[in-house]
């Protein structure tokens, strides 16, 4: 196994041809302190940079798998590729970049931090969301922000059909079309306080865009509470 090594571009360097994923997040979770690190050949893998908890600043060069930057807690990971299933999902805090696109349930439990995707992202994007903030630059799948609780998204592309099914508090910010909308998801008036989130949002982003052309969805909170009138919806 090659031992990581000091660059004058990152504190440590890892070639994951030539070292594991679990000797990468082993070291990053040592106690060391933290700074710059670049990460080569990913290739695909899965669970890299997981459970971070520390103000690392990671440069993934290339694709990964499942699950890159899961559980991030205070650290800003960027991937210089695209992702596959639950990048950042169950981040607390902290910065993930995807300057690709990503796969099914990006950013899926996200109580805290910034999910950033400078491309597409899948199906259920920002499911479940607890408190995160997700700024997709590109376009959506279907179920985008189901059962979304809390946080925003914010798609300045389309999304896809059944968007904010079964959604509770989280905001929704779509600037192209929305090819449908799940149960109890509505479009809501665009105020100012609104248009302020959401610039500071595309600002954190670093994404060029008018808050002026979006819309804003949100809960009808039709479905708080069980009714019998609502039995086919549930």
């Amino acid at each position: 196994m090659a031992t990581p090594q000091a660059t004058p571009a990152a504190a440590l360097h890892f070639d994951l041809r030539a070292d594991s994923v679990r000797e990468l997040n082993r070291r990053l979770h040592s106690g060391e302190p933290a700074g710059r690190v670049h990460v080569a050949n990913p290739d695909g893998r899965h669970s890299i940079a997981v459970g971070l908890d520390a103000p690392y600043e990671v440069e993934i060069d290339g694709h990964v798998g499942y699950y890159c930057a899961g559980m991030n807690q205070q650290a800003t990971v960027r991937v210089h590729g695209n992702c596959g299933v639950g990048v950042a999902e169950n981040m607390m805090s902290g910065a993930v970049i995807v300057d690709g696109s990503a796969s099914q349930a990006a950013g899926a439990t996200a109580r805290g931090g910034l999910l950033v995707i400078h491309g597409d992202a899948s199906a259920r994007c920002g499911i479940s969301l607890k408190g995160a903030d997700v700024v997709v630059r590109g376009s959506i799948g279907h179920m985008g922000a189901f059962m979304g609780q809390k946080g925003c998204l914010v798609v300045c592309g389309d999304a896809g059909e059944a968007l904010g099914d079964s959604l509770y508090e989280a905001r929704l910010f779509v600037r192209g079309s929305v090819a449908g909308l799940g149960a109890d998801c509505v479009e809501k008036e665009m105020r100012d306080e609104h248009r302020m989130q959401l610039r500071g949002l595309l600002a954190a982003a670093e994404i060029d865009a008018d808050p002026a052309g979006f819309r804003r969805y949100g809960s009808a909170r039709a479905l708080y509470n069980f009714t019998i009138d609502n039995v086919g919806v549930y």
